[in-house]
C-alpha cells in the first residue's frame, strides 16, 4: 500500500527501505526474479509480492491470481524464496514452505472459526474445510544459498501467503481487501 501511495515499483519499494539488510533484498531479488515480478499480465491477471522474517528465517513470496467477472479469485502461481542460513535438508526446507502455502491459503481462501455465545461452531472438517489438493496453485521454491548458521522453517512459510495474493489482488481489481478468508460478495462490492 506504501508503494502504491508513493507510486513506486513495489520491489524497488522494498528494497530502498532494506539497504541495512542485504539478506532481505537477497530473498527479495531472488522471489522477484524467478517469479517474472516485472512481467507484465493481462487484464484480469496480477501478482503481488510480500516479504516476512519469523524464527530468522526470511521469505518472500510472489502469488499470479486471476480475479473473474463473478468476484472470484483463482491462486494460480506461488513462487517462495527463503534464507534459513544453511538448509541442512532442503527436501525438507522446500517441503515445509510448500505446507506454509497451503495452511496459509486454507485461511486465505476460506477457514474462518465463528462462536455462537462463546461456543465454537466447527467441529470437525464437514465445517471446517481444508484446501484442497485441487485448490493447490503451482508452487516453486527457492532456497538462498548461505553461510549463516541453520534457522527455523516450521512456520516462516504461512505469514506472507496472505500479503502476496491480496497484493496480487489488487494488482488484479484495483481493490484493496483487509479481512479473512477471502470474500468474493466483499470484493463485488468494492
Amino acid at each position: 500500500m506504501l508503494a502504491h501511495a508513493a507510486g513506486s515499483d513495489p520491489v524497488t519499494f522494498r528494497l530502498s527501505l532494506l539497504t541495512d539488510h542485504p539478506r532481505h533484498q537477497k530473498v527479495l531479488k531472488l522471489a522477484a526474479e524467478k517469479g517474472n515480478f516485472d512481467e507484465k499480465l493481462p487484464p484480469g491477471r496480477g501478482r503481488g509480492i510480500a516479504l516476512h522474517e519469523s524464527f530468522k528465517t526470511i521469505v518472500a513470496m510472489v502469488a499470479d491470481v486471476t480475479a473473474a467477472a463473478d468476484g472470484s479469485i483463482k491462486v494460480d502461481r506461488i513462487i517462495a524464496a527463503v534464507d534459513c542460513g544453511v538448509a541442512v535438508n532442503p527436501d525438507v526446507v522446500r517441503a515445509q514452505i510448500d505446507g506454509g502455502i497451503g495452511f496459509g491459503l486454507g485461511a486465505v481462501l476460506r477457514n474462518k472459526i465463528t462462536l455462537a455465545d462463546g461456543i465454537v461452531q466447527q467441529s470437525n472438517f464437514h465445517d471446517y474445510e481444508p484446501l484442497r489438493i485441487s485448490e493447490m496453485p503451482t508452487v516453486e521454491v527457492h532456497i538462498v544459498d548461505s553461510l549463516e548458521d541453520p534457522t527455523g522453517i516450521g512456520e516462516p512459510g504461512v505469514p506472507p501467503v496472505a500479503p502476496a495474493v491480496f497484493n496480487a489482488i489488487f494488482a488484479a481489481t484495483g481493490k484493496r481487501l483487509y479481512s479473512l478468508p477471502l470474500d468474493s460478495a466483499a470484493l463485488r462490492a468494492i
